[in-house]
Formats: structure tokens, C-alpha cells, sequence
């Protein structure tokens, strides 16, 4: 999901964790948004109205009483011109008067006026953060539709260690895009797989093949985003698992069938995203052999069929499978649909440029009974948003299978 034609407001206050907004702004920037920055006073301790202008490209709004900004009464042009609002960091006395109304400067006066979605950012001593009074703060916000990030957990600037550190900017974005996307997964529990398996020969070299995983990542965070309760069974893989999503560790094709099995029951929307390794010894070695010793030849066999195995927990289940082929694509794709009982199937050559793995786009048709959908060469994320978006269609057209 980008963020073309989206202003957000960004809102910082004094933590110390402000000295991180100007690049809070770049990745808000480079998410397509356009960005306005409002300090709050105690903020330009930490940083400068100047610095985020040369970042933002736009003024940077700090007065409740600036006469050029409120000759066009500046904080409701702010609210009102505000896709979304990001405060970040979001202070102990930002949360309380938030919480209770109060709007005694620029910033919390946009916050009452705006009628666009407020992602807050908390991030303050880990037993500031624990007070029950903060504590009940953060609980009114989220009730009144605030979507508040729960801090991370790391080394703070006070010096103690526990969670009340602001997260980095793309997960600040991720949360942007959350509190922008449609609702319209809410209700769904959709498994992802991702990632490729790996079958050990000996302690040491195994069978896999090139998936990144990052294919997969997408959907479940796009699913996320759009309001799903989501499980990802992932392989090995260099990613770092998405926010909010829980996220199964899985090695083999038989652990990633097992982890599959369950965490099914209740799902309402499966995507095999994974690319399961085909094959594995028939033997393992429990030592690695030397490379002058090593065979002249590897017995294999097949390894576990992840989605033809899987039993539709419901029937009106939406099942989605890959098909990474290099060559006869579409015929590949369309045996598979068949064989296998899939409402659709995403189907790419993994030789075309930009497209495949490890790269972060991809080309892929989506083919089901009546016909294919060529999509052209896209960031992998919104080839994630195009299959949720068939996912969509397809529940609204009242799937039932019997």
C-alpha cells in the first residue's frame, strides 16, 4: 500500500526520541506521503523546525499563535487537510492530554479538531510507561479509535533496559498504512505460508531452493493491515516477522505441514505462498562427511505435499496457491488449480526480469476457473494487495462449497 496523494500530519513532542523525526519524515516521504510536522515546544530541545522543513519540503507548524499560520486559522487547515495524524514520539504528557482534552498548543488543539485516524507512538521511561495512569491513558485513546504502538523493548536513554522505546520509522509507516487501508479482511482468519524448507543430507548441507519469503511477508502483512487475524508459517528466511502477525518458525517441509495442520482449524482464508522444497534424502547423515569422502550420488524422495494435503477446515474456506514455474507457465498454474482445489492460483515465471526471488517485485497472473488476470511488474507489496483484493471479491460473491 502506498501512500500517493496522503497527507500526514506528524505530531512530535520532547522525548528524546524526537532526534529520530527527520527520518521518521523520509520514510513517510518515500511511502509517497506528503508530510506536515507540528513541534510541540519541549520538542525543539531535541530537534529543529529547520531540520524537518529541508526534510518535509513543507512548513513546519509550531505556534498555536503564529499570525501567519492563523490568518488561515492554521491548526483546523492542519486537521482538516490531514489524512492521517502520526505523534511519534508521543510523551507521557502528550498521552494525558490527549486523553482528557486538553488543547493548550498547536499540536493537541490539530488532535481535537482532525477528523482523520490517529496512530500514536508512546515511548518513555519503561516505569513511566507502566504507571497506571499512563496506562489508563493509553487505554481511553484505544478506545476512542487511536491506534496506539506498542513501544519496543531495548536499552532506553535514562539508562534502564525494558520496553518503552519508539519503534523505527517503517514500522511507524506500517502503522500509518494500517490506520489507512479498508477494514475489509476484519473477521477473517487467514494462514500464510512463506519462505522456502530446508532438508538436511547431513548436520551441516541440505536441499532448498531460492525463496526469500518476501512474497509471502507481504500478504500476511497487507492482510493485517486490512484487519485479519493473521498466522504465518514461515521457513528460514532473513526477514524480520511483521508486526502483529504471529508468526510459526518452521525448518522442513514436515515441520511446515505440522505447523499448517495446527493452526487451520477456524481459518477462512488460506495462501501457500511458500515454496516447499520438492525432494529430500532418504537417508541423513548424522556427522558431516568429508568433502573427499562425500557420495557420488543422493538417494531422494518426495517430501510432504503441504496444499494438496490440506482438508478445508470450512467450506467456504478460500484457498490461494503459488506456482512458480519457468516455463509453461500458465499451463503449470492451471494443472495446479485443478489438481490441488484451489479457488485461485498466482502464477509467475521466475526467469522474467523483476520478478521471482530475492527481488522485491514481481509479474504474476491470477487464474482461476473463468479466466487469468495479468498484473503488471509491481512492488511485491501491492502484488500482495491485488490478491487480497480477488480474496475480497471472492468472499463477497458468496462462496459455499459443499
Amino acid at each position: 500500500m502506498k501512500l500517493e496523494g496522503r497527507t500526514v500530519v506528524l505530531g512530535v513532542t520532547g522525548g528524546i526520541a524526537a532526534y529520530k523525526a527527520p527520518e521518521v519524515v523520509r520514510a513517510l516521504k518515500a511511502a509517497g506521503a506528503r508530510v506536515r510536522v507540528v513541534l510541540t515546544a519541549a520538542a525543539r530541545e531535541f530537534t529543529t523546525p529547520l531540520a524537518l522543513q529541508a526534510v518535509s519540503g513543507e512548513p513546519v507548524g509550531t505556534d498555536l499563535f503564529d499570525l501567519t499560520q492563523e490568518s488561515q486559522i492554521g491548526h483546523v487547515a492542519l486537521a482538516d487537510e490531514a489524512d492521517a495524524v502520526l505523534i511519534a514520539p508521543a510523551t507521557a504528557n502528550l498521552v494525558a492530554k490527549a486523553a482528557r482534552g486538553i488543547a493548550d498548543d498547536l499540536l493537541t488543539t490539530v488532535l481535537l479538531a482532525t477528523r482523520a485516524p490517529v496512530v500514536l507512538a508512546p515511548a518513555m521511561n519503561v516505569h513511566m510507561l507502566q504507571n497506571p495512569a499512563v496506562q489508563e491513558n493509553l487505554r481511553a485513546l484505544g478506545s476512542r479509535g487511536f491506534r496506539v504502538v506498542e513501544p519496543d523493548v531495548g536499552v532506553l536513554a535514562c539508562g534502564y533496559e525494558g520496553r518503552g522505546r519508539m519503534p523505527d520509522p517503517p514500522v511507524l509507516v506500517e502503522e500509518v498504512k494500517a490506520a489507512l487501508a479498508p477494514d475489509d479482511l476484519s473477521g477473517e482468519r487467514v494462514l500464510v505460508t512463506a519462505g522456502p524448507t530446508r532438508e538436511f543430507l547431513d548436520p551441516v548441507r541440505f536441499l532448498s531452493n531460492r525463496s526469500s519469503g518476501k512474497m509471502g511477508f507481504e500478504i500476511a502483512r497487507a492482510a493485517r493491515r486490512r484487519g485479519a487475524e493473521v498466522v504465518l508459517v514461515a521457513g528460514p528466511t532473513a526477514l524480520d516477522a511483521p508486526r502483529g502477525v504471529r508468526t510459526v518458525d518452521v525448518v522442513s517441509a514436515d515441520e511446515m505441514a505440522a505447523a499448517v495442520r495446527a493452526n487451520l482449524a477456524d481459518c477462512t482464508v488460506v495462501v501457500a505462498a511458500a515454496a516447499v522444497a520438492d525432494w529430500r534424502p532418504v537417508a541423513r547423515a548424522g556427522t558431516k562427511p568429508a568433502k573427499t569422502r562425500g557420495p557420488s550420488a543422493i538417494e531422494v524422495e518426495s517430501t510432504v505435499d503441504v496444499l494438496g494435503t490440506l482438508v478445508r477446515p470450512r467450506p467456504d474456506t478460500i484457498v490461494v496457491g503459488f506456482a512458480a514455474e519457468t516455463h509453461d507457465v500458465d499451463e503449470h498454474a492451471r494443472g495446479k488449480l485443478v489438481r490441488k482445489d484451489l479457488d485461485f492460483v498466482v502464477a509467475n515465471d521466475v526467469t522474467a526480469p523483476g520478478a521471482g526471488f530475492d527481488v522485491d517485485t514481481n509479474v504474476v497472473s491470477i487464474l482461476d476457473g473463468a479466466g487469468a488476470e495479468r498484473l503488471p511488474l509491481l512492488p511485491k507489496e501491492e502484488v500482495a494487495e491485488a490478491i487480497l483484493d480477488r480474496v475480497v471479491r471472492l468472499r463477497a460473491s458468496g462462496l459455499q462449497r459443499t
